[in-house]
């Protein structure tokens, strides 16, 4: 897959950078920055060409996802950082995801098919992946979510099902409203660098 790794301070978790819809591997570099600016970063491009557009896994329409790409897409990316964990000396067991939406979404789908693949993640505007499936015990896992109150892509109900999710599965889950739509504000930013301080620091 495409990507950037960026060797930082081996004692914080390595991010993994998982940009939306329409992005690349270079997008969410001054995300990364923002919240923790020593930190080891692979950050990744979807390998899913949408009319010109990377995406992390096809979608049939806007909001249904193709639900057979993104188990096989899950799995590409798991096995990727595998590969990339190898390559580059980080540890594969502390590995925080970073995404955005569609990024956002696969960092998800991660937790929801794999029990050890991410330390924690932080998921600005993600849906839920899959329905009506069990999840591996998350009860190591932290997860930041972010949120818009006025998203005219994710209803509310969308984010809330996917908090109780990741929670039934034990992982400990922080929500972040804010009054926005799907832009990602400063706000989720400074509260997610907060959260990563306090957890990982």
């Amino acid at each position: 897959m495409k990507h950037i790794f960026k060797q930082g301070n081996k004692d914080l978790p390595t991010l993994l950078l998982l940009h939306g819809t329409g992005g690349d591997e270079r997008d969410l570099l001054p995300l990364a920055d923002m919240i923790e600016p020593d930190a080891s970063v692979l950050s990744v491009k979807g390998n899913v060409d949408e009319n010109g557009m990377a995406r992390f896994f096809a979608r049939l329409r806007e909001g249904v996802f193709d639900e057979e790409d993104l188990i096989f897409r899950t799995k590409e990316l798991n096995e990727f950082i595998d590969e990339s964990a190898n390559n580059y000396g980080f540890d594969r067991q502390n590995i925080v995801a970073l995404g955005y939406s569609n990024g956002a979404n696969i960092a998800a789908s991660l937790m929801y098919h794999y029990k050890d693949a991410l330390k924690g993640g932080i998921l600005f505007h993600a849906m839920v992946p899959r329905r009506n499936v069990k999840l591996p015990d998350l009860s190591d896992a932290l997860v930041f979510i972010g949120a818009g109150k006025r998203d005219p892509l994710i209803p509310m109900q969308e984010t809330m099902e996917l908090v109780k999710n990741l929670q039934d599965a034990r992982a400990q889950v922080t929500e972040f409203w804010t009054e926005g739509g799907h832009e990602l504000r400063r706000e989720e930013v400074d509260e997610a660098k907060r959260w990563f301080e306090a957890n990982f620091k």
